[in-house]
């Protein structure tokens, strides 16, 4: 009889910020232990509710969504997309340019699918946010990691990146607002970026679902805003900014200047149209949400409840012997440093697994995240204050005895 096995491209893909911790976390629930979850960026189980206009419009809109949309998606959502493009200075972006997605998960996995062939490379950061490197891989490419420096506040190296183009090099992913650091990336990071993508000829991947998270009273600059003669692939949508995780409500616009791209062009049409369409229901949520920009403005100044979430843990966690964290100024994670020599650490998802067991307290290692030392985690800050001191006092507590 024919057996079936994984395939062996999942074996480079190292996925696996749900894999053997959060294996472990799933039995400890069931069982019946309570889990302080720090582990993923999901802002409903901490309290976080949608603005009233968009469940008001989900519940009024829900009879008329019935059936397929155009596989690009509902027109009324695409135009009021291209609103948001003009307005963040995004370039030469039509209507047609625009597609709605299941999340933007699904656009990431349906881009690298229409762009790569077997062996062709994109620049990944690292630490990424995992989806990238897997999808390039199941695609058939090959991720390539370019360094992110903490000593730079986790802007991308440039020097770093420009020595792993090659010529199979097709294009440059640029997380920003970045997970899993919350680093924001200055302009004259970003044109650096975009020179080196000029002089190479590669397409640009901005992932910005941040966008709108951003404190400190700083602003964030689209990408392909800087980027007019390239291509650049721009990514964003709901689920963070307006709290709907769930709803799986994200869109791409393809910017700038697409005039060598008609294959590439074509290949995300047909991918596109193989999935039929996003979610209508949740297409028919984007007008209403893009006229309500300002609806987690109030959480993320003094005051606001991820402003101080992020105030108190950022300073309780610096205050552990042995542990620094550089301050994030977006969106909803940090990425501690462990002294690996103070602790012998030589394995991050063991400490992870060891501090899961021992004090019930769940974060992702940061492997998961693709960085190559055992010196990372990350943490969400979207628990309530209450949980991030517990889990604060519980981590130096385990800190003073612990030892690989």
């Amino acid at each position: 009889m024919k057996t079936f096995e994984k395939s062996t491209k999942l074996d480079h893909v190292c996925y696996d910020i749900r894999g053997p911790v959060m294996d472990e976390a799933n039995r400890m629930m069931e069982a019946g232990e309570r889990i302080v979850r720090l582990n993923i960026g999901n802002p409903a189980p901490f309290g976080f509710r949608a603005p009233d206009a968009i469940l008001e419009c989900m519940s009024r809109n829900l009879p008329n969504t019935e059936g397929y949309s155009d596989s690009k998606g509902l027109p009324a959502a695409r135009e009021a997309i291209l609103g948001y493009c003009r307005k963040k200075g995004l370039p030469n972006v039509t209507i047609n340019d625009i597609y709605t997605g299941n999340g933007v998960s699904e656009l990431i996995q349906l881009s690298m699918q229409a762009l790569l062939n077997n062996g062709d490379e994109v620049l990944v950061p690292s630490p990424d946010y995992p989806l990238w490197t897997a999808s390039v891989t199941l695609a058939g490419g090959a991720a390539v990691h370019y360094l992110c420096d903490e000593a730079s506040e986790w802007n991308p190296d440039l020097k770093d990146m420009a020595s792993k183009i090659t010529s199979k090099t097709k294009a440059i992913v640029v997380i920003n607002p970045n997970n899993p650091t919350g680093a924001l990336y200055p302009d004259e990071i970003l044109k650096g970026i975009v020179q080196l993508a000029r002089e190479h000829d590669l397409i640009l991947f901005a992932d910005e679902i941040y966008d709108r998270l951003v404190m400190d009273g700083r602003k964030h600059t689209a990408l392909a805003s800087l980027a007019p003669d390239l291509m650049t692939v721009s990514l964003n949508g709901l689920s963070k900014s307006h709290l709907i995780a769930g709803y799986r409500c994200g869109w791409m616009a393809l910017c700038g200047d697409k005039s060598r791209a008609k294959g590439y062009i074509e290949g995300i049409n047909l991918l596109s149209s193989m999935r039929l369409c996003s979610n209508v229901p949740a297409q028919s949520l984007i007008p209403v949400a893009l006229e309500h920009l300002d609806s987690t403005e109030e959480l993320l100044v003094p005051g606001g409840r991820v402003y101080d979430q992020r105030e108190y843990i950022y300073h309780a966690i610096n205050a552990i012997p042995g542990v620094s964290v550089v301050k994030p100024k977006a969106a909803f994670y940090m990425f501690p440093k462990l002294d690996v020599e103070r602790f012998h650490i030589i394995d991050d998802e063991k400490f992870v697994l060891d501090f899961l067991r021992e004090k019930k307290i769940l974060f992702t290692h940061g492997g998961g995240f693709h960085w190559p030392k055992p010196d990372h985690f990350r943490l969400i800050y979207l628990p309530c204050i209450e949980d991030l001191k517990l889990a604060a006092t519980e981590l130096a507590d385990f800190l003073q005895t612990y030892h690989q």
